[in-house]
């Protein structure tokens, strides 16, 4: 008697073989569209008809007209993403499928075995980006309607504001809300403004270093009553923010946050940089002022232990310097289960791709705080068509299929990338001794 393992054998040999052919014709039939397959990658760089260092990706597949872009914005390894792009990302990337999205992102992290350096991590966001945009544009729809659709009506950003005095920070902030914008970042001065002892003051070692020196305790006795004077003046109202740029240490960064609490912060930026995280935790325990965190992150998981332990308020990830779009997204949902919301990092040298691809994860996200905003000049609106643009506080996509940005790579073309200056180095401070401090 044949037992019910021999059947299933015997039945299973009895099944008629499909043939590669045949199993592509099923697969046409289920999905309703023809394979794809990656036919070329190209590397795009520009300055943007400006002063940037922009690295985009551009993702052709083999039907005609579709293709998809990315950022790997870097602009302090720039040479370094461009050489990875192509000669390591590239040729690998053609002959696959661009709709494995998922799978693409899991082996391109995998293939250079030293895993989740910034470098592999800017490769991988434009990577991802430009197969999302293929993505949404096979599909006629913007990149939001396949992550569920709109979740609120346009995205909230908070803009830059500072100045010199109490009063110019006042004026500014007063500029901000005739502009429209509820949520405005103040800084005194530049960053760690309010912190510096002028070049040539104070006790300096002989023949020793001689420019402006940060100071700790300087910082923390100057910044707390430039808010308290802004909420006396206007009033609650304005959500206030403000960037620390990682400048405070150990328990400086715990008695700033303490004496920021009065005046009712909707968050304060980088008041630690990441090698002392774990003060954090002592920050929670004596105050309620909310801290967001994460500008400096390049692993997507470097956060998690933060918003796992309710430590923090905000994330703040660039999604170019985080892996893109697919474990950014991960990282949301996260966030949305432990109340945590996001500040994605736009700012400053980035780029109106990773602008929109932040824009699309924010806009069908319940998770979402604020996003910073990014004015570009009209030289980056007419090479990038589809750009985001601000109004009164919120920023608008273009609602085209896909990402909704496209490249003028004649433009792009015309418009090459200068000399990088210091090897792209970012300037950092020094204290009074001459000792290399945060940026």
């Amino acid at each position: 008697m044949m037992n019910r393992r021999d059947l299933l054998k015997a039945g299973a040999l009895a099944l008629p073989l499909i043939s590669a052919a045949k199993a592509q014709e099923i697969a046409k039939r289920s999905n309703g569209l023809p394979p794809l397959t990656i036919k070329d990658v190209k590397i795009i760089t520009t300055n943007g008809g400006s002063h940037y260092h922009w690295v985009f990706l551009k993702i052709i597949t083999s039907e005609p007209g579709l293709y998809g872009i990315g950022s790997a914005n870097d602009d302090y390894q720039v040479m370094a993403v461009i050489a990875d792009l192509e000669d390591h990302l590239k040729p690998w990337l053609l002959g696959k499928d661009p709709d494995r999205i998922e799978d693409l992102w899991q082996s391109a992290q995998m293939r250079t075995y030293w895993r989740n350096g910034p470098i592999n991590n800017n490769v991988l966001s434009a990577m991802d980006m430009a197969l999302w945009d293929i993505k949404a544009k096979r599909a006629g729809m913007p990149l939001y309607e396949l992550f569920g659709g709109k979740a609120r009506d346009a995205v909230a950003v908070y803009d830059h504001q500072g100045g010199k005095t109490k009063e110019e920070c006042l004026a500014s902030l007063q500029r901000s809300m005739a502009n429209g914008y509820t949520h405005v970042r103040i800084q005194l001065g530049s960053y760690g403004g309010g912190g510096y002892v002028p070049s040539g003051q104070g006790n300096r070692a002989e023949g020793g270093y001689q420019g402006p020196a940060f100071d700790q305790q300087q910082y923390v006795d100057a910044i707390p009553p430039l808010f308290e004077y802004l909420r006396e003046q206007a009033g609650f109202g304005p959500k206030l923010l403000h960037d620390v740029h990682s400048h405070m240490t150990g328990m400086n960064a715990v008695e700033l946050a303490r004496r920021l609490e009065p005046v009712q912060m909707f968050y304060v930026e980088d008041v630690l940089p990441p090698e002392q995280l774990s003060y954090y935790r002592n920050i929670r325990q004596i105050c309620t002022t909310p801290q967001a965190v994460g500008e400096l992150f390049t692993h997507p998981r470097e956060v998690v232990p933060l918003v796992q332990d309710r430590l923090i308020d905000f994330i703040r990830n660039r999604v170019a310097a985080t892996g893109g779009i697919t474990p950014l997204r991960k990282l949301v949902s996260l966030c949305e289960i432990y109340g945590v919301r996001t500040a994605f990092q736009e700012g400053g040298e980035n780029d109106p791709v990773n602008q929109l691809a932040s824009y699309h994860i924010d806009i069908a996200s319940s998770a979402f705080g604020i996003q910073e905003e990014n004015h570009f000049p009209p030289s980056v609106h007419e090479m990038f068509p589809g750009t985001a643009e601000i109004r009164k506080g919120y920023l608008y996509g273009s609602d085209k299929p896909g990402l909704g940005i496209d490249i003028n790579e004649e433009m792009a073309a015309k418009n090459p990338m200068g000399p990088i200056r210091n090897g792209g180095a970012y300037d950092t401070d020094r204290l009074i001794d001459g000792k290399v401090w945060y940026p």
